[in-house]
């Protein structure tokens, strides 16, 4: 009998590790036959000619193409093979269908996409554009359904795990993705919301306490200067006090003429901050056709190169952070409430009904309602219904809600120009969202250019929601082209931004206030002060530059503290003694970020009981208005604390108390890398189980919040709040002099196929400020070992 039951459960075992080898060979099947094709020929129909794409060692396609349709065609069916599910996930989002993908969880996302109308007013954009823009797109679309008809069996496995199957690629589905940025970019929503939050809680004159406006010192974009006041790192560092507000948005950019650079040509260079994940947003590739070449990042989905370098110029983006929404307060008409109040009387609603499909649900139904001002979102947001109150709802105007919407061909135009008329004539075209642009050209000449669509007010100044009914406060007209910002071959030599204000306060017309704080651009103005000739050298050391001029504002306010116990005379007397450098291998920049979290919610949440999301994670700016300012604020009527040193003390017990039960009692072994990890988590594999762990590229980082190598993040989860998700992911270093020295990086790979090497190949690279070039012929990219995919018509 023994013996029988120990043959059994040999058989079983036996039986069972078959099954897991079948399992595991069948799912390694399911990933292998998706990985693209990269030699050989393939039939790509359409083509005028043979398409040749040569991928070098880290798996970057450089495109040789008889003309720039044939170009987009072979990008398009290139973005497909290697980035096919990102893009599926992105038009589906645009479209108002992500409940149908992923389940129960994204109605609300939905019913905000339907509610902005964004895939109706992309359809309608196409017809805007001119023959030859429509023909490219058509050509892209066509190239991703080409590869889409050819592999249908062959689709990435998260395809087969969320049970989605894709439909035929449309340029409604490229133009979407513009709407999607116009709308991630765009948060002026959130602060006018903020505002009036405050004011109803506080009152009307304590909403400038948290929203500080401009100091003197603050760098601008349109006002380049060299100063000795920031010339010297100990000056700039005692002259820091509070700074300006906050938006969502993070990018740096700057610009160099050839007066200022070793090679006597200009020098650009630019590293957009948007969240982080595996695979990155960026897609890099190179094009050559008859007509020129073009490198740099594109995004799967689009056609054409965002961000990079032809022949004749480079260019970079920073996001604006313009004002370019509104709150309208609409007033119901109290005898008919399917009517609003105007100054013509009252209006009928517009209203349309839309189906939302339901993964593992019912269907919902939503009915949309629009003013004349705009789609009314206090239907289906939560906190606009509590700031409309009875008889009122709150509509948005937006210039991202146009339906005729050219900014897709801005880009084209931009990867086709020569100089800076064609380089404003693309820049005519683009609407959304407002962009901050740097130029050089190799004839020596630099720039900077704010273009979109800015809204002129009849009256206001567009910070916080206003009376729709009486009709004081509409828009009547955008910004005229040539009066947005803008400086060419500005006597400074040189010109940057990030997110920082790009005209003064004052200015006429308004572009708004709530700029991005000042610190990094601060950290620019320095380097632009002491480096007397850049190179792409020094513009990488400025990439990577790691000293938070946030926190050497912090330490003389930690300073003050009077320690509880040994633990937080030991953390203030680090922090002291720190050089405000956010290395992952110090504790100290561990210890001022849990502080500055801490203190962040003692005074703007705690005390306000407002949710202050809008004023990011940290709003180090306010914190020190409020503590320099009014430091009334720390205090209680039962409790003064008129130099705020018992908030500040408690604010280090708190921070020490979380670090404890995080990293354990001995603070010899903290370490800001443990708990600083850029998140590169695959969307769909990260909730799998084994597949989470192949997937993830997650890596510990230097960089901070507030530092030119950005870092942190506006949406850490709740178990690892000091997380970093959000950074650079591309940087581009352009040399107008020798555009083949011109450097690259995206922070995963090309790939989004999990078991390609092109998947996490460039994640160390990234992670340490290094670089790779675009470049070389065919017969140097096939003496380098470069695989050749030729693509016939």
């Amino acid at each position: 009998m023994g013996w029988r039951l120990i043959k059994w459960f040999v058989r079983a075992v036996v039986t069972l590790a078959l099954a897991a080898a079948v399992a595991g060979v069948a799912g390694a099947w399911l990933f292998w036959r998706a990985l693209p094709v990269t030699s050989g020929t393939e039939k790509l129909a359409g083509l005028s000619a043979e398409v040749r794409v040569w991928r070098d060692g880290y798996g970057v396609p450089h495109v040789f193409a008889a003309n720039k349709d044939d170009a987009a065609r072979a990008l398009g069916w290139l973005h497909a093979s290697e980035r096919l599910f990102q893009m599926e996930v992105s038009r589906r989002v645009g479209q108002g269908r992500a409940a149908e993908t992923f389940g129960p969880d994204l109605v609300k996302v939905d019913k905000f996409i339907r509610t902005l109308g964004f895939y109706p007013a992309a359809e309608a954009s196409f017809a805007a554009l001119s023959p030859e823009a429509q023909k490219r797109l058509q050509a892209y679309s066509d190239g991703v359904n080409a590869w889409l008809d050819a592999r249908r069996g062959d689709l990435p496995p998260e395809f087969l795990l969320v049970g989605v199957t894709p439909e035929p690629w449309k340029p409604a589905d490229s133009l979407v993705w513009g709407k999607l940025m116009a709308l991630e970019l765009s948060h002026n929503r959130e602060q006018e919301a903020l505002r009036a939050h405050i004011a109803q809680k506080l009152g009307p004159d304590e909403v400038g306490w948290f929203f500080p406006g401009a100091r003197p010192g603050d760098p601008v974009t349109t006002q380049p200067t060299l100063t000795e006041k920031h010339a010297s790192a100990d000056d700039v560092d005692d002259a820091i006090g509070a700074l300006t507000g906050l938006n969502r948005g993070a990018s740096n950019e700057w610009v160099v003429a050839g007066s200022r650079t070793v090679t006597g040509k200009p020098i650009l260079a630019n590293d957009p901050h948007l969240g982080l994940g595996a695979p990155i947003l960026w897609y890099l590739a190179r094009i050559v056709t008859p007509d020129g070449w073009v490198k740099g990042g594109t995004v799967p989905g689009t056609p054409g190169v965002l961000l990079g370098q032809n022949d004749h110029i480079a260019w970079g983006f920073t996001t604006a952070d313009t004002d370019v929404q509104d709150l309208f307060v609409e007033t119901i008409d109290p005898t008919d409430p399917t009517r609003y109040l105007t100054p013509d009387g009252p209006k009928p609603f517009a209203t349309r009904a839309e189906t939302i499909k339901v993964k593992g649900g019912a269907d919902v139904t939503l009915t949309i309602r629009t003013t004349r001002h705009g789609p009314v979102l206090s239907d289906v947001s939560a906190d606009l219904a509590s700031l409309a109150g009875p008889g009122t709802v709150v509509a948005l105007a937006f210039t991202g809600l146009g339906d005729r919407d050219t900014t897709m061909e801005a880009v084209m135009r931009l990867d086709d120009a020569r100089n800076w008329d064609d380089f404003l004539a693309a820049l005519r075209l683009h609407q959304t969202p407002t962009q901050n642009i740097v130029y050089a050209d190799t004839a020596g000449d630099i720039g900077f250019f704010s273009p979109g669509l800015v809204p002129v007010r009849k009256s206001g100044d567009g910070l916080a929601p206003v009376d729709g009914a009486s009709g004081a406060f509409d828009w009547i007209g955008t910004v005229p082209f040539e009066e947005l910002p803008q400086l060419h071959n500005p006597n400074s030599g040189f010109a940057f931004n990030a997110n920082n204000a790009n005209v003064a306060d004052d200015h006429q017309p308004t572009f708004g206030r709530d700029w991005e704080e000042t610190f990094r651009a601060r950290r620019i103005q320095q380097f632009m002060d002491t480096i007397d000739k850049h190179s792409l050298d020094t513009s990488a050391t400025m990439q990577g530059d790691r000293l938070s001029l946030a926190a050497k504002a912090l330490q003389p306010f930690l300073a003050r503290v009077a320690p509880s116990d040994e633990r937080a005379r030991q953390a203030q007397s680090l922090v002291a003694n720190w050089d405000g450098v956010m290395d992952k291998d110090r504790a100290e920049p561990l210890i001022y970020t849990a502080f500055m979290g801490a203190l962040h919610h003692i005074l703007m949440e705690e005390k306000t009981g407002l949710d202050m999301q809008a004023k990011g994670p940290f709003a180090a700016t306010t914190l020190i208005a409020l503590m320099t300012d009014h430091p009334e604020w720390c205090g209680a009527p039962d409790k003064p604390d008129p130099d705020c040193k018992r908030t500040l003390g408690r604010a280090l017990d708190e921070a020490l108390a979380l670090l404890v039960a995080r990293e354990g009692a001995d603070m010899s072994q903290w370490r800001w890398g443990n708990e600083h990890v850029s998140l590169l988590q695959h969307r769909v594999f990260s909730h799998v189980p084994l597949l989470d762990r192949m997937s993830d590229l997650s890596v510990p980082s230097s960089g901070g919040f507030y530092t030119l190598d950005r870092g942190g993040g506006f949406d850490a989860p709740k178990d690892r709040p000091f997380a970093r998700t959000h950074g650079a992911g591309f940087r581009g270093l352009y040399d107008l002099a020798d555009p083949e020295k011109s450097r690259f990086m995206i922070t995963t790979g090309e790939s989004g196929h999990i078991l390609s090497p092109h998947y996490r190949d460039l994640v160390p690279l990234w992670n340490d400020g290094k670089s790779i070039v675009l470049t070389g012929s065919e017969d140097d990219l096939r003496k380098g070992g470069a695989k050749l995919l030729t693509l016939t018509p």
